[in-house]
């Protein structure tokens, strides 16, 4: 039975595969679900069942969530994005430990930042994205098969 038959798989993996990714980006990505995982942990055992803490702690995880899946694209926007959120949250960690002794995930916020900032994990997602390696074999892009790109007529 090959891998070409109706019902299996190919042995290739699917293009926006993880393996595909820069080391850095899966490496940031991974810290940011390691954090989430701790502000949670932290963040609901400190709350004491006070539910305004409760609510802050789960929208905090919320948005920490929808951080990884922004981060493992691999884009400049993503990195943007990631060292903002990151310092807000090291920005509000700091004025929670100062009223509250309160640290739920700001020491490791501290950390994804110097990750972020570090110039190898920078490059990785300052690189260009559109240089994957099918734009190099003549593939059509998607601008390109609307036919009408910068002013541009569709012959035929």
């Amino acid at each position: 039975m090959s891998a070409s038959e109706p019902g299996r798989w190919p042995r290739r993996r699917p293009r926006g595969h993880a393996a595909s990714r820069p080391a850095a980006v899966r490496l940031v990505s991974r810290l940011v679900v390691a954090q989430t995982a701790v502000a949670a942990a932290v963040g609901l055992a400190f709350s004491r069942r006070y539910l305004p803490s409760v609510l802050i702690t789960l929208a905090l995880v919320a948005s920490l969530c929808l951080l990884v899946m922004v981060v493992r694209s691999g884009t400049r926007t993503a990195w943007l994005a990631a060292v903002a959120f990151e310092s807000m949250f090291i920005i509000y960690g700091v004025s929670r430990f100062l009223v509250a002794r309160y640290v739920g995930g700001t020491l490791f916020a501290a950390v994804v930042v110097g990750t972020l900032l570090h110039p190898a994990v920078a490059r990785a997602y300052l690189a260009v994205p559109g240089a994957a390696p099918g734009h190099e074999r003549g593939e059509v892009g998607f601008a390109d098969a609307a036919g009408e790109t910068f002013g541009e007529h569709a012959a035929g």
